[in-house]
């Protein structure tokens, strides 16, 4: 897909990161994760991002981001891929390069990590990332590279290819100044972690479409909410944070690590079997499944 139909592509509608399969001793498992990315391409996705933030990008190689990139291609049918591509410049090309070979549609663009950095410098690392690859690219913003609405503006002027930009930051003011400045020029995603909760308040600023965590395992449940926001029926959206998002936040909280080790016990408790989050992440306790097998029933019903 072109940049230019890869951005109108994930501005139609709620988007998701499929987590990466591990077999028990932390290899990747691509039949496992075959199996679960053609599930959840039935769902209507805008698009689905593999190995991304949810999927541990962090924790895998580039020839890994490669692998993931391509079995989710082989089994998403019509739902584009987005590769995740981050760290310092050569990690960052080389996942790139990588990805696009595998056949990705895009390429989300997660922090350098690690230490900070100014903005001019921000700027010549994702332009340096834009300018290598003919994918569209998605600045993800949060962490240790929060780039200014300035800096994404001159960004956006030098890099035809950067598409879109993504919260992770939760300021309200700086995605305000974002879009206000940029206007359609970019797709404007929501990254939040369970965004849900932050849904309504980001879709007034123009965060039109997110990415759901919990689509990997009640996909009816987030497409559900993801229609209600976009309706404005507070009401509904009220009954399913009430019933689901607030108390699963409150389990998610429990531990650091845990907004992807929940995501990952929630895929095995439906049957994709995902296999354990790789360290230095942990996996939730045997109580603590216990606990979010009862909100999955509960939704279920």
């Amino acid at each position: 897909m072109s940049p230019e139909e890869i951005k109108l592509r994930v501005g139609s509608g709620l988007l998701s990161f499929p987590v990466t399969h591990f077999t028990p001793d932390y290899k990747l498992n691509l039949d496992s994760y075959r199996r679960h990315v053609e599930w959840l391409s039935g769902y209507e996705a805008a698009a689905l991002f593999a190995a991304g933030g949810t999927g541990e990008f962090f924790s895998l190689s580039p020839a890994e981001v490669g692998e993931v990139t391509r079995a989710a291609k082989d089994v998403s049918g019509n739902v584009p891929i987005i590769a995740g591509c981050g760290y310092g410049a050569a990690l960052a090309f080389e996942s790139a390069a990588v990805a696009e070979k595998a056949g990705a549609d895009g390429i989300l663009l997660l922090p350098h990590y690690l230490t900070e950095a100014p903005q001019d410098g921000i700027y010549a690392h994702v332009k340096a990332v834009c300018d290598s690859t003919d994918l569209g690219v998605i600045l993800y913003n949060r962490a240790n590279s929060v780039a200014n609405a300035d800096t994404v503006a001159r960004l956006a002027d030098a890099c035809p290819n950067l598409i879109g930009f993504k919260d992770g930051t939760g300021r309200v003011d700086l995605v305000r100044h974002v879009t206000a400045k940029l206007g359609d020029r970019l797709t404007y995603i929501g990254g939040m972690p369970t965004h849900e909760l932050f849904a309504e308040g980001f879709n007034g600023v123009g965060v039109t479409t997110y990415s759901s965590a919990v689509f990997n395992f009640v996909p009816e449940l987030a497409q559900r909410f993801y229609r209600a926001m976009r309706a404005g029926d507070r009401p509904a959206m009220e009954n399913i944070l009430r019933t689901f998002f607030f108390p699963f936040a409150a389990l998610r909280d429990r531990k650091a690590g845990y907004p992807v080790s929940i995501i990952k016990a929630g895929v095995d408790l439906v049957g994709y079997t995902p296999g354990p989050v790789r360290p230095p992440l942990v996996d939730l306790t045997g109580e603590e499944r216990e606990m979010l097998q009862d909100l999955i029933k509960a939704v279920e019903v």
